[in-house]
């Protein structure tokens, strides 16, 4: 049973989450079960990117197997470790490349889920800018200098990046902003470092700087951004992408293919060491990853750099491979997990369970039939349904659950990796780039 202290914000968060289907943002701790050799991997990454070092991982599994709440319980520790975290999901306007706002797009949703240990529900560059200028205030007081000097000093190994000689300036506006208590400057540095500026023309009459985050140098501003976080004295920066399937799902080769080129890219700096501090975490389905057609393995490039050494001989599995793929709850983790939601909805209080264990083990057989093995293998619908169900037992008070379990409704989820991205119609030219079979007629 959960010994931790169950609060009403963090037991109303979950419940309504896990009903819509969604991963709740608070309180994965509650329910967290199995995968500990996979958590185990990558505590060791984000160990590692305190340190200096730099780590990808590929995250698969299943549709509705639980990647996006793996995802967020990494978020969580990183948050522990004192990392810095930023996330989004791919969809048609947000995407790594791209040359019609979307990578730009991804940029600007990336920074608005900034989130820090102090600030883990976004919004919180700000904080991370104040804490640099704050610790250069400090640095300048023990030294007896400006703080405008050491600012410009930190900021000096910025310079050697692309583009960090501009990211430098409008760091070092955010401190005059700072320094005379002009709100405008500060806002418009913060707009600056969130993506938020149209045209370069503007950023040159608000900051004196000569560019602006765009889709040629999304990357580039992210690596800048990285080095930045460490030196404001935070641990490093962990990014996590999800719903990566919707590259895949793109019907134009070309511009799939230059996503996934950026993708080598980001490979390529963490694998050699190129860049420090920063971790990226991908999460896609298996169709994402090794259709032929599609895939990531479609991109000689990416197959031979993510070759799965994960299941090796004998069933010993490789839990260091950048290619992660998550393995199945059982059974008896999925009871497990239907205990802890009991519990979470009692608010804690073992005399307000609404269904005994026999309940529990009675709701998983009936799930069986219903809808066979996928019920603990993909359990998003069989935790929505027991969550319907403790709701109706709730709102009916004095009425067994023998009564409502046969009426409980389960469906398997339907994985819609298939259906192409809205707004990416594939060319009808063979010359366009089109995957699929052109129409041919007489």
């Amino acid at each position: 049973m959960p010994d931790a202290i169950i609060r009403p914000k963090e037991r109303d968060a979950i419940i309504q989450s896990l009903r819509m289907g969604v991963v709740p943002r608070i309180g994965q701790h509650h329910i967290q079960v199995g995968r500990a050799k996979e958590v185990e991997a990558l505590v060791k990454n984000i160990d590692s990117i305190v340190d200096g070092s730099s780590a990808v991982r590929f995250i698969i599994g299943d549709y509705g197997s639980g990647k996006t709440f793996f995802l967020n319980l990494v978020r969580s520790i990183a948050l522990e470790r004192k990392l810095v975290t930023v996330h989004a999901d791919l969809t048609v306007d947000r995407r790594l490349q791209a040359t019609g706002g979307q990578a730009r797009s991804l940029y600007a949703e990336l920074m608005r889920n900034m989130a820090t240990r102090s600030k883990p529900e976004g919004g919180a560059l700000p904080s991370v800018v104040d804490r640099f200028v704050s610790s250069a205030i400090d640095e300048a007081e023990q030294q007896q200098s400006k703080p405008e000097l050491v600012i410009r000093q930190r900021l000096r190994c910025l310079a050697e990046l692309v583009g960090g000689y501009d990211f430098a300036q409008v760091v070092a506006q955010y401190w005059r902003g700072h320094d005379t208590d002009n709100e405008t400057l500060k806002s418009d540095a913060l707009r600056w470092l969130r993506g938020e500026f149209a045209t370069k023309t503007d950023a040159k009459q608000a900051l004196g700087v000569r560019t602006i985050v765009n889709d040629a140098n999304v990357y580039d501003q992210i690596k800048l951004l990285s080095l930045f976080i460490r030196l404001a004295g935070f641990g490093g920066l962990l990014i996590c992408l999800d719903e990566m399937v919707n590259l895949y799902k793109m019907a134009h080769t070309q511009s799939r293919n230059t996503n996934y080129e950026q993708i080598l890219r980001i490979v390529n700096d963490c694998l050699q060491g190129s860049a420090s501090g920063l971790a990226f975490v991908f999460g896609g389905t298996p169709e994402f990853l090794t259709d032929p057609r599609r895939g990531l393995y479609s991109y000689p490039a990416l197959q031979t750099r993510l070759s799965e050494n994960q299941f090796v001989r004998d069933g010993f599995v490789d839990y260091s491979a950048t290619v992660l793929r998550l393995a199945n709850l059982s059974p008896e983790e999925l009871f497990i997990l239907l205990k802890n939601l009991r519990h979470i909805y009692a608010s804690g209080d073992e005399r307000a369970y609404l269904m005994p264990e026999d309940g529990l083990k009675a709701f998983m057989a009936h799930c069986l039939t219903k809808i066979g093995e996928s019920y603990f293998r993909t359990p998003r619908n069989t935790i929505k349904a027991f969550l319907d169900m403790l709701s109706v037992l709730e709102q009916n008070h004095g009425v067994s659950w023998t009564e409502f379990l046969d009426r409980v409704e389960v469906a398997p989820d339907t994985n819609p990796d298939l259906v192409p991205l809205e707004g990416d119609v594939p060319s009808p030219t063979i010359n366009g780039g089109n995957d699929d079979l052109v129409t041919f007629r007489l």
